[in-house]
């Protein structure tokens, strides 16, 4: 009897010894009619590995050190005479406007000439790089700009300015393998600038630089050599300006000057065909190690006719020959002017 005591005290002992901790999260029952959730989706495979480097392409990049300025020398001299205007004048009458014809007198535009100019290339201590525009025999920058890695100008520079230093500085985007070609961000004519009196046509563009060869030199160097040509056509018709109202003298005598029809002779400027063609061939060597010209020789052509807006052409006018070369030193800083006292 004892013993059967002792046994149920012993399993009422290890059934309170079972008991569930407080506490415990009991998961809720899901109510009825409710499908049971998706197995969880597989984990995304990783991103595929990107293809090993063309070993027969290159990346061409200015190597520039902060505090040590990349500088070279831009030549431009011309290979012909200063170009002389080919503007066709409307014939004018004589006092007495008897039929005699002669042409009136056109000044020739100036030639814009953006050089000899020095570009010095550094990069800030932000780590941007910059461009110097310096007049040769000058300290003060002429013109400032801000470039990416390859030489693209970001911003600073118009004209033939920007034009020219995008010819000599800029590099091309992609890797690059032997015969492979792409374009600059040139702007030979600058539509914009046309004005309303010019009617153009389609212009005719072709903007191509090609990498001719890489081959390599002492040191583990690899020359690449590229190749430019580039143009661009622009044709169109120029409309003629009213001509201011005449005396009471005048239009009579005009009017009395009518053709066999018996209408008054137009007191406008007839349309005259006008046009602008430029074209820029180079060929330079760049050090692909290095990070900088070995050479580079360059010129630029440009011809226009009939009244051709000067504005819109955004290219030294004539026959240019473009000499790039590596200079040592950079200019002593301009001086400040001191405040009165």
């Amino acid at each position: 009897m004892k013993q059967s005591v002792f046994g149920l005290v012993v399993a009422l002992s290890l059934t309170a010894c079972k008991e569930e901790p407080r506490g415990k999260m009991e998961p809720i029952p899901r109510p009825p009619g409710m499908k049971d959730a998706p197995p969880p989706a597989e984990a995304a495979p990783a991103a595929a590995a990107e293809p090993p480097a063309d070993p027969s392409k290159v990346v061409l990049r200015w190597k520039l050190a902060q505090g040590a300025p990349t500088s070279y020398r831009l030549d431009i001299e011309r290979t012909g005479g200063a170009p002389a205007s080919t503007e066709e004048a409307a014939p004018t009458k004589s006092a007495k406007g008897k039929g005699k014809e002669k042409p009136a007198p056109v000044a020739a535009a100036p030639a814009a000439l953006p050089g000899p100019v020095t570009y010095f290339m550094e990069r800030t201590d932000s780590g941007d790089y910059r461009l110097r525009v310096v007049p040769v025999g000058s300290n003060v920058d002429a013109d400032t700009a801000t470039l990416s890695e390859r030489g693209f100008v970001l911003d600073g520079l118009q004209g033939a300015t920007r034009n020219t230093a995008t010819l000599v500085l800029e590099l091309p985007r992609d890797p690059v393998g032997t015969g492979d070609a792409w374009s600059l961000g040139t702007e030979l004519i600058l539509m914009e600038a046309l004005g309303p009196q010019f009617q153009a046509g389609q212009p005719e563009r072709s903007n191509r630089v090609k990498l001719a060869s890489l081959t390599p030199a002492d040191g583990g160097e690899q020359v690449a050599t590229l190749e430019y040509d580039i143009s661009e056509k622009l044709a169109g018709k120029v409309r003629g300006k009213e001509e201011p109202a005449t005396s009471p003298a005048r239009a009579a005598e005009e009017d009395a000057e009518a053709d066999d029809s018996g209408r008054p002779r137009p007191r406008t400027t007839p349309e005259t065909s006008a046009s602008a063609e430029v074209s820029i061939t180079g060929r330079g060597e760049f050090l692909v190690k290095a990070g900088r010209w070995r050479s580079w020789e360059g010129t630029i052509t440009s011809v226009t006719k009939g009244g051709f807006p000067a504005a819109a052409l955004q290219v030294p006018a004539g026959a240019l020959k473009l000499r790039l070369t590596a200079v040592e030193s950079a200019p002593a800083p301009a001086p400040t002017a001191q405040p009165q006292q």
